[in-house]
């Protein structure tokens, strides 16, 4: 069994609800994320949101990032619990939003452009350099992004949005569209990302029930309830404790794969 301890509060969501018109999307959304401390090593979070198509995720999803807001409700983020706001939450969608005419060097460039401190170009080139490094795209930086593929411009994406300095990254629906290896490198990412500082905490916004909880600490399911309108978190499922978390095996685990069909019967 993994050693881990629950410590500070970072995210929390409150009686959450959203209606449009009279129709009821969410309601009465509440949940909680923390920092996971493991000793002597530096521990990210990786959290999933789980639910089917058209559940209400992708509405969830702009209420966490401060998109929207919600009709009656509070998200807080951070060590000091306050509001969030737009831009304090870094998102990526689905369609990987890059500015088409610029250079992948330059839509990187613009990530650390809004971390909140002056960069010079000198330190600029050895930031973008060496995380390009990191996530094969050093041979890229010079071209547009209609020249990468699906998988690099998701890495370009989620690594624009850790150059803004942001700790808390949403994505929408990463492992969508993508061959099964390439899967495998966005989990590689994602964990690499979510271990470079113990309050990064990325958060999945996913009906990919098997992946998403493959790379996650700690899962929500969003569903909804007989005779209640809306959806709500129905249940969490606490992966450290079943001894599912950080096991890049944890896929052909039978027991894993149990938990994955018993998600399956109740979203």
């Amino acid at each position: 069994m993994n050693t881990y301890k629950k410590e500070g509060l970072l995210l929390k969501a409150t009686n959450i609800n959203l209606k449009y018109d009279t129709r009821q999307i969410l309601r009465d959304v509440n949940f909680e994320i923390f920092d996971v401390v493991r000793p002597n090593i530096l521990q990210g979070q990786v959290v999933s949101l789980i639910g089917r198509s058209g559940i209400g995720k992708t509405q969830l999803f702009r209420i966490l990032a401060g998109l929207i807001e919600p009709t009656s409700g509070t998200v807080t983020i951070g060590l000091d619990q306050k509001p969030v706001k737009p831009g304090e939450v870094g998102v990526i969608p689905q369609n990987y939003i890059l500015f088409n005419h610029r250079t992948i060097y330059n839509n990187l460039r613009i990530g650390l452009s809004n971390c909140g401190k002056p960069v010079s170009d000198k330190e600029a080139e050895d930031i973008i350099g060496n995380y390009a490094k990191k996530f094969e795209l050093q041979d890229h930086l010079k071209k547009f992004p209609a020249q990468l593929s699906g998988g690099q411009r998701q890495r370009v994406s989620i690594i624009q949005q850790v150059l803004t300095g942001n700790k808390f990254i949403l994505l929408d629906e990463p492992f969508s569209g993508l061959d099964p290896v390439m899967k495998d490198k966005v989990d590689e990412l994602l964990l690499q990302i979510s271990n470079m500082n113990e309050e990064n905490t990325l958060i999945i916004v996913s009906h990919d029930i098997i992946n998403t909880l493959a790379l996650s600490d700690t899962a929500f399911i969003l569903a909804g309830e007989k005779g209640k309108e809306g959806a709500t978190i129905t249940e969490v499922i606490d992966l450290m404790d079943l001894g599912f978390a950080w096991n890049p095996h944890i896929k052909a685990d039978h027991h894993f794969q149990d938990l994955v069909i018993d998600i399956k019967s109740k979203i």
